[in-house]
């Protein structure tokens, strides 16, 4: 091994990278069947094919187990609560669409594929949505509400030192104590050089509390700090402070965000005004 750190690797983020909770894409019916479209399972001929009372939609555990499946071979893995009765809603409402899709006929001709029916009826409530008017007023109000959306984030420069074996905090202590000391003993550790990292990635990365710590460790020093996975050698290099944006400069973006959240708004209470037509059985969830 070389009495020196191996050669860095180096990793530049070129965009802002968003914290998003994970109920956004939950909300736009029109992506359902385009984003989830395992969901458009077995379960469904189980279900539609149940000829007791077209009226009544049951949500069984089937659903449940297909959801369950579905999301964990997207995200890796199981969904929470909150996650799966999202999937659920995302069912319900593909299934009313699929529903009314079928009294209005727009099967015709395409041979019963569900998710085709199901667009057609999404595109006749989409023909009856409006949106409302729009100003700047309205649009500085959208912005303000989510302004994190559009501000830069802080942004900073950092280098890791990773050993090569254990990183139990006592190892990563004593490597930072060789680097500070200018020992030879850090060929163990290889050398990773970040740049320009904002500040939502590394929570993401490292966890919540990363950030702060490296901001109170200070620069140019090497310190151990302790992460959502596990104990870090870390030195800062510089901090690019947040950015906050301009509404005039963003106006655009602004506008077709507030456009798309306000459809999607309409066309979800269109859908749950569709369904209320509906009687709903949930059964017992699949576990």
């Amino acid at each position: 091994m070389s009495s020196t750190l191996s050669s860095s690797t180096h990793e530049r983020t070129g965009t802002q990278t968003k914290a998003t909770a994970t109920t956004h894409w939950f909300k736009e019916p029109l992506l359902h069947f385009m984003l989830l479209g395992g969901l458009l399972f077995a379960a469904d001929h189980y279900l539609v094919t149940r000829e007791d009372d077209p009226h009544t939609i049951i949500v069984g555990a089937a659903v449940d187990t297909e959801a369950r499946q579905v999301f964990k071979e997207s995200r890796g893995r199981e969904p929470d609560a909150k996650e799966l009765a999202a999937l659920r809603r995302v069912w319900l409402d593909n299934e009313v669409l699929y529903r009314e899709g079928l009294a209005l006929q727009v099967d015709k001709g395409d041979t019963a594929i569900r998710e085709r029916v199901i667009f057609k009826a999404l595109s006749v409530v989409d023909a009856n949505t409006k949106l409302p008017p729009v100003n700047d007023k309205v649009l500085r109000e959208w912005f303000e509400a989510h302004r994190a959306n559009y501000d830069e984030p802080a942004r900073y420069d950092f280098q890791e030192a990773v050993l090569a074996g254990p990183s139990s905090e006592s190892h990563v202590r004593a490597l930072v104590d060789n680097l500070n000391s200018g020992a030879s003993g850090e060929a163990e550790a290889g050398l990773r050089v970040f740049k320009g990292r904002p500040k939502p990635n590394l929570d993401q990365s490292y966890g919540p509390d990363f950030a702060k710590e490296l901001e109170l460790a200070g620069s140019n020093a090497w310190h151990a700090i302790k992460t959502k996975d596990g104990w870090h050698a870390v030195r800062l290099t510089a901090i690019a402070p947040p950015k906050p944006a301009v509404f005039e400069a963003v106006r655009p973006v602004v506008l077709q965000a507030w456009t798309d959240a306000t459809m999607a708004e309409q066309r979800s209470a269109a859908v749950a005004s569709l369904a209320r037509k509906y009687k709903i059985k949930f059964e017992e969830a699949g576990k």
